[in-house]
């Protein structure tokens, strides 16, 4: 098992491929040995980025329309010839978004709405286009959910849930699928810093949460990187129906503990 972390040979579809966490992502899988495809909604900046890894490609991927997700899965199998990982990255979540998504009293329907159809029901259909092929290989999935997922809170409410659903989804496809050698895992970041990160929360709003963080500062979109490629690789191969929470800490503590803190040292 000395190399059981290496993706020798393994194709690996990454959706969201072209932000933060998912071309970390696609870099760290590269750099272990897999050939990536980088799916995103930003076909140019998608194919930018694909020129920079060795044996990468790019498509094009609009989690609202299921033919562009049929089309990806499909797409990959045509150029690539197997599917052994995907990885559910890509999610309804950028500043006009974060800043219309609040309390269920002043929630907006269309947003609702619009976010468990990208969210839930596209990271569905990947699923369900990606399984034949990944029952084939022996393959898996990794949905990247939230640790909003897991914890009540005063803002985001349609993402929280929506990520919630993607947790169960994770659980019934692994119980649904372990047997045809299929295993489905997620990773619950906390407050990643990402550019998106960086232009949807002001200063004020991430310091609230880094000062919950158990480290010395946020993670960045590499620790999340390597927590997707662990779950991927056959080092994880008796994980599976499980959440990974990688966010420093942030939700193991009982609430207030920067408070208590600053008040025993103080």
């Amino acid at each position: 098992m000395a190399d059981a972390i290496r993706l020798d040979g393994k194709v690996a579809i990454i959706t969201g491929g072209a932000g933060g966490i998912g071309f970390a992502t696609a870099q760290l899988m590269t750099m272990r040995g897999a050939r990536v495809v980088i799916a995103d909604i930003a076909a140019e900046r998608a194919l930018e980025l694909a020129a920079t890894l060795e044996g990468a490609i790019a498509l094009p991927l609009d989690l609202e329309r299921e033919d562009s997700i049929t089309a990806m899965v499909a797409d990959t199998i045509a150029q690539c010839g197997r599917l052994d990982i995907l990885v559910n990255n890509a999610a309804l979540l950028g500043p006009d978004i974060a800043q219309n998504d609040g309390n269920v009293e002043y929630m907006a329907t269309a947003l609702w709405d619009r976010t468990y159809a990208t969210n839930v029901r596209g990271t569905m259909i990947a699923c369900r286009a990606a399984l034949p092929h990944l029952a084939a290989e022996g393959g898996n999935i990794v949905n990247t959910v939230s640790n909003l997922a897991l914890q009540g809170h005063l803002i985001q409410a349609a993402y929280s849930s929506s990520k919630a659903a993607i947790i169960q989804m994770t659980r019934s496809i692994a119980a649904s699928h372990g047997k045809a050698g299929v295993r489905c895992n997620a990773v619950a970041p906390g407050m990643t810093v990402t550019p998106a990160l960086l232009e949807a929360f002001p200063p004020p709003l991430r310091q609230c949460v880094e000062d919950e963080t158990l480290r010395d500062q946020l993670g960045g979109p590499e620790d999340i990187a390597e927590a997707i490629a662990f779950l991927s690789s056959p080092a994880a191969r008796n994980i599976t129906g499980q959440v990974l929470v990688s966010d420093g800490g942030c939700s193991s503590h009982v609430p207030g503990i920067a408070g208590f803190k600053a008040f025993f040292e103080g």
